[in-house]
C-alpha cells in the first residue's frame, strides 16, 4: 500500500521541514549551518547556554523549544537518526563561552554516541559543557538502571526548567543541579494502540494487532513488554499513573506536574479523557495538580498512542515552569 503523506522527495524531508520552521516562526528561530536551529534574539554570552540533539520525524520536537527562555539551540539529524558527532561539536563550538553549556542528551544509542564524542572532543578545545542524560521511562522497570531505561518526552519540561534558569543567569552549577533533581524526580509511561511508518520509505516501524495496545512502547515501536487487549480511557489511564506514582514517589501534599503527549494519531479528545481520569487519581490521594499539559510536544508520525508524565515538583521547579518563554511550541 503506498504511504499516505504530503511530502516531496524523501530525501529533502528534514531540509524541507526545517525550512518551513524557520519561515513560520522567524521572528523567533533561525537555521545555521544546515541542521543547527538557533535562537532568533540571542541571549548575552554571560548567560549558559542549553543545547540538545536529536533526529528528525517527532515535530515539534526537539527544534520546536528552541527560543526565549527555553534551548539555545537544537541540532538535528535525519528522520529517527542522531546528528553527526561533527556537527554537535560545531554547535558547541558555536556556543562556546566563559558561562558554560548545557547539553540535554536523551538515552537513546545513537545520540549518546553523537554527544559522546563531540564532548571529548570539545574538552580537548577547553570548551566547557556539562552534559544531561535524560531516562525517565519507566517501563524497562521502575528500579532499572538509568543507562537502560530511555529519554522520552520528558525532556520537553526539563528544557523549560534549565532554559528559565539560564535566562535568569543563574551560574551553571547551581542549573545543573536543579536540573538534575527535576530529572530525578521525573517518570514517563507509553502506550500505543497503532506503530508508525517510516517517511521515507513507508517501511512500517511497529505492528499491534487491530485488538491490542502496548504499554511502555518507546519512541520509535520498540517493545515495551507491557501488550494487552485495548482498555479503556480510564482503565489505560489508572494502570499508568499508578505506575508513575510509585516511580516517582509522590505523596499526598506533594506538587506534581502531569503531562500527556499525543504521539502523532491519539486525537485531543482522547488525550483529555485520560488526562481527566489520571487527574482524578492524583487528587483522591491528595497530591497536588500544580502544573499541567495536554496536547503534542514529541510525536512518532501517525503511531495511535501518548506519553504520561509525572514529575514531583520543588519550589523552584515550579517558579522556572511558570517563568516566559518563547519558543514555537511554548509560550508561558
Amino acid at each position: 500500500m503506498p504511504m499516505k503523506k504530503f511530502i516531496n522527495d524523501p530525501q529533502n524531508l528534514t531540509a524541507e521541514l526545517l525550512e518551513g520552521l524557520e519561515i513560520c516562526f522567524s521572528n523567533k528561530i533561525r537555521i545555521v549551518s544546515d541542521k543547527i536551529v538557533c535562537r532568533a534574539n540571542p541571549k548575552s554570552d554571560d548567560k549558559v547556554a542549553v543545547i540538545t540533539l536529536g533526529g528528525a520525524g517527532h515535530e515539534p520536537a526537539l527544534s520546536g523549544f528552541v527560543g526565549e527562555g527555553m534551548l539555545d539551540a537544537s541540532v538535528v539529524g535525519d528522520i529517527f537518526a542522531a546528528p553527526g558527532a561533527p556537527k554537535v561539536l560545531e554547535a558547541l563550538r558555536m556556543f562556546k563561552r566563559e558561562a558554560g553549556i548545557i547539553l540535554v542528551t536523551l538515552n537513546h544509542a545513537g545520540d549518546r554516541m553523537s554527544a559522546g564524542k563531540a564532548l571529548r572532543d570539545a574538552a580537548k578545545e577547553g570548551i566547557k559543557v556539562v552534559e544531561i542524560v535524560t531516562s525517565e521511562d519507566i517501563s524497562a522497570g521502575i528500579d532499572a538502571d538509568p543507562e537502560d531505561r530511555r529519554g522520552l518526552a520528558g525532556c520537553v519540561p526539563l528544557y523549560k526548567v534549565l532554559g528559565a534558569a539560564a535566562e535568569k543567569g543563574m551560574g551553571i552549577d547551581e542549573i545543573v543541579e536543579l536540573g538534575e533533581r527535576f530529572n530525578r524526580q521525573m517518570a514517563t509511561l507509553a502506550v500505543a494502540m497503532t506503530g508508525c511508518t517510516h517517511p521515507q520509505n513507508g517501511d512500517p516501524v511497529a505492528v499491534l494487532p487491530d485488538d491490542e495496545m502496548e504499554i511502555g512502547m518507546g519512541q520509535h515501536g520498540e517493545a515495551g513488554g507491557g501488550r494487552s487487549k485495548i482498555l479503556t480511557a480510564d482503565e489505560t489511564a489508572k494502570r499508568m499513573i499508578e505506575q508513575l506514582i510509585k516511580a516517582t514517589d509522590v505523596n499526598s501534599g506533594d506538587n506534581v506536574m502531569l503531562l500527556i503527549n499525543g504521539v502523532g494519531a491519539t486525537t485531543l479528545m482522547e488525550q483529555l479523557i485520560v488526562y481527566r481520569a489520571a487527574s482524578k487519581i492524583l487528587a483522591e490521594r491528595g497530591i497536588v495538580l500544580t502544573d499541567g499539559w495536554c496536547g503534542e510536544m514529541l510525536t512518532v508520525q501517525e503511531m495511535a498512542g501518548f506519553q504520561m508524565i509525572l514529575c514531583k515538583l520543588d519550589a523552584d521547579h515550579i517558579e522556572l515552569l511558570k517563568a516566559p518563554a518563547a519558543a514555537p511550541y511554548w509560550s508561558a
